[in-house]
């Protein structure tokens, strides 16, 4: 699963005029005195004010988050292995603890207890249920709803490769993993929280949520409050959901060309909206909308036509041309998957190169039987990752190295003046630094653990370890201005397994084991910054924010764990579709493509599919592209500073737009598109005033509504095997079988014509 350029600011005012799409990054030192922040949304979402007596690390917090963490892991990591995979967001239980956290106020007795052997006294009812004590509970939920990565691994080996594996190993795998990253989070806080350029689109809805649920509001007379107002579209949404998640799933995914062209393979991989070009396809459900690029509603407007634009040229443009020229024998396979095949256009089978022995490569075996192919989108999808992480540092490097020095010399100075970082920095200490040291070191002595203990199944040796880490530890600072900038975060699984593919070929395990740690470590911290963020803006204590944070990832990561454990040696034949009972959900679809990316770069290794023994060695020139991209887009915006449009081109949003595809297709591009670009441009551009109240409101009410609708149909019906009245619109499927085809003649794949 994008930056900025170094136009000067505005200096802040409230009136000060800030377009939605305008990149918000650039640092100059006229913006010395500015006594707000810079940023219209957040000027327009953040509350200036702070109480700092108010109570947050309490016992409702402690209860009410280790509860909420405890059963979003349970919940997310138990559907994670569904046909339809349901991820349960914190926003749920952002809103349900609301009621419960006041119930407490209200029942629970005030005195003062005192902790046995200990001088600690604390209250079970320190007084009414407040926002920080709501903030500290949510970031909780929010350890619990994101997924533990590592699980992957467990996964594919028990269910895929058929191996054993040492519990203990998985999962110390499972916990440092999520943790790593914390270790030098730290190092970049003042780069990525306290400096006002960096604003974290995606914490704006939380913020939004978060004051519609706590402040007293007058309604205006014939409108609403922003109270009323999410629980009008939270009942609505949640009302509706039941017509695409349990009525009619089809709707999720609708391709009118294939209803037409019943018995073309041409027309169906033109039209369908999942495994074609999705041309006409549309969906009426927001889980199509949002699930796999995150809410429209919540990604700044330059982000979204940088996304839209490089999702038309890859897929309207490069993958037609690439598919009919026939390029790497791209008519032998499916126009859009992400399995492997054989020379012949069959699916590829892994245990023929495997040594069971040694869980490695074989290459006596290899040589008799094929090289891995694959499909042509697939092929472009990793050039394009290789664009993306050279495009990231360039761009970086680019747009934002003046800023960067000068923001290291402001925190150094401690020169940030933005409101919300002076009032954190007069009401609460900082976290000490020496708390990251500590987790860092901890976790690396676990980590080589994991990896050089348990008779090393997991393959990986300790300098692999630290190679990750240093790959991680590099990445983080222009991922995360990415990330905080535009609401996209480019990933770096791709290079991790580039990396260890090379250096330690023909190891599967090995391959994910380092893929997981250099990838997630950076994707970790930059959660952890964001969760600090959030906290930024709400005034939470920092010391409060980090414990919640460090407890919240160790508990869900043992349930996490737990959870996959059980399902993993208690369901039969999970993972397979094709040997599951009828109607069975256990399917796994996220688990196939990394265990199909395992064989790629772990069994055969970069070498002999990108290298000089591969087929698909052209692909290392998109590397020199990524580099190169942005450089023009630089020149430009220099030459030509009133262009202000120049600057908002991305390249590395640009390159990495289509990497949702696999999972979602184009129908989700579509849809998320056109919400996007009418909240973002109509809406925030003609009703300024509305989208301020409302925008962000809204996407939390939506996401929350089909959250909540899911889970109940799940937990009534579909558990007890009620899937309701058999018919055509009952498939979750765009109903374009064709489109999966060869077109290559001679070709033989069953329900396909040949040609």
């Amino acid at each position: 699963m994008a930056g900025a350029d170094e136009t000067v600011l505005p200096t802040s005012s409230r009136h000060a005029k800030f377009d939605s799409e305008a990149p918000m990054a650039m640092l100059s030192r006229s913006d010395k005195e500015v006594d707000d922040n810079p940023i219209d949304q957040v000027r327009l979402t953040v509350s200036t004010t702070d109480d700092p007596t108010l109570p947050a690390l309490t016992f409702r917090t402690w209860l009410l988050g280790m509860i909420s963490c405890c059963l979003l892991a349970f919940l997310n990591q138990f559907f994670g292995y569904r046909r339809l995979p349901l991820s349960i967001s914190s926003v749920s239980a952002q809103i349900v603890v609301l009621p419960l956290g006041k119930l407490m106020a209200a029942t629970l007795p005030t005195r003062k207890l005192q902790i046995p052997g200990t001088k600690w006294r604390f209250s079970l009812n320190p007084g009414p249920f407040n926002i920080k004590e709501h903030v500290l509970i949510t970031i909780f939920a929010g350890t619990g709803s994101n997924s533990v990565y590592a699980v992957n691994i467990v996964t594919i080996v028990k269910a895929f490769y058929y191996r054993p594996i040492n519990p203990m190993a998985a999962f110390l795998l499972s916990m440092t993993t999520q943790m790593l990253g914390y270790g030098w989070a730290g190092l970049f806080r003042k780069f990525l929280v306290d400096s006002p350029y960096m604003w974290w689109p995606s914490n704006l809805v939380q913020v939004s949520l978060f004051r519609a649920l706590h402040e007293e509001e007058k309604r205006r007379k014939g409108g609403m409050t922003r109270l009323q107002f999410f629980l009008l579209v939270l009942v609505t949404s949640f009302a509706y959901y039941i017509v695409p998640n349990y009525f009619f799933p089809s709707i999720t995914a609708l391709s009118f060309i294939c209803w037409i062209y019943k018995d073309s393979v041409t027309m169906q991989q033109i039209g369908s909206a999942q495994s074609g070009l999705g041309i006409g396809s549309f969906a009426f459900d927001w889980a199509t909308v949002a699930s796999f690029l995150g809410s429209p509603l919540a990604t700044p407007g330059f982000a979204v036509i940088n996304i839209m634009a490089g999702f038309i040229i890859i897929v309207y443009i490069l993958l037609p041309v690439a598919y009919w020229t026939n390029s790497y024998g791209a008519k032998k396979f499916p126009f859009i998957s992400s399995h492997v095949f054989s020379h012949d256009g069959q699916p590829y089978n892994i245990s023929r190169i495997l040594n069971t022995k040694t869980f490695s490569f074989d290459q006596e075996a290899y040589d008799s039987y094929s090289k891995v192919n694959l499909s042509i989108f697939f092929v472009f999808t990793y050039g394009l990752s290789f664009a993306t992480l050279a495009a990231t540092l360039s761009h970086v490097a680019l747009f934002y190295g003046r800023s960067i020095w000068q923001q290291t010399r402001d925190m150094l100075r401690n020169q940030y003046n933005d409101v919300h970082t002076r009032i954190m920095k007069q009401n609460y200490s900082v976290v000490p630094q020496w708390w990251f040291y500590l987790v860092l070191a901890v976790v690396f002595v676990l980590s080589v653990i994991a990896c050089e203990g348990f008779d090393k199944q997991l393959q990986l040796p300790y300098w692999g370890i630290i190679l990750a880490m240093a790959l991680a530890f590099i990445f983080t600072l222009p991922i995360g201005i990415i990330t905080a900038t535009t609401n996209q975060e480019p990933a770096l699984n791709v290079i991790t397994e580039l990396i260890i593919g090379y250096l330690y070929p023909g190891k599967p395990l090995a391959n994910v084991a380092f893929k997981t740690y250099g990838t997630i470590s950076v994707t970790q911290a930059i959660m952890f910054l964001s969760d600090f963020k959030l906290g930024h803006y709400m005034k939470v204590p920092p010391k409060s924010m980090f414990i919640v944070q460090l407890v919240g990832t160790v508990v869900s990561s043992i349930i996490y764990f737990g959870t996959a454990w059980g399902l993993l040696t208690s369901v039969e034949y999970i993972c397979h579709p094709k040997l599951l009972p009828e109607g069975s959900p256990w399917t796994c679809p996220g688990d196939d493509i990394f265990y199909n990316a395992s064989i790629i770069w772990g069994v055969v290794g970069p070498l002999r599919m990108f290298g000089r023994l591969g087929l698909y060695a052209k692909m290392n020139y998109f590397f020199l592209i990524g580099v190169l991209a942005p450089l023009p887009v630089w020149v430009l915006s220099r030459m030509f500073p009133r262009q202000k449009w120049i600057s908002l081109i991305n390249m590395p949003v640009l390159f990495s737009a289509s990497g949702a595809m696999l999972q979602g297709g184009a129908v989700t591009y579509w849809c998320w598109g056109f919400v996007g670009i009418f909240f973002n441009f109509y809406v925030y551009r003609k009703f300024r005033g509305w989208w301020a109240r409302h925008n962000y409101v809204l996407s939390a009410a939506l996401d929350a509504g089909v959250a909540f609708s899911a889970l109940l149909v799940y937990g009534a019906l579909q558990l007890h095997g009620i899937n309701g009245i058999q018919w055509w619109g009952l498939d979750l499927d765009d109903h374009c079988p064709l489109a999966r085809c060869p077109t290559a003649p001679g070709v033989v794949v069953d329900g396909c014509p040949v040609f």
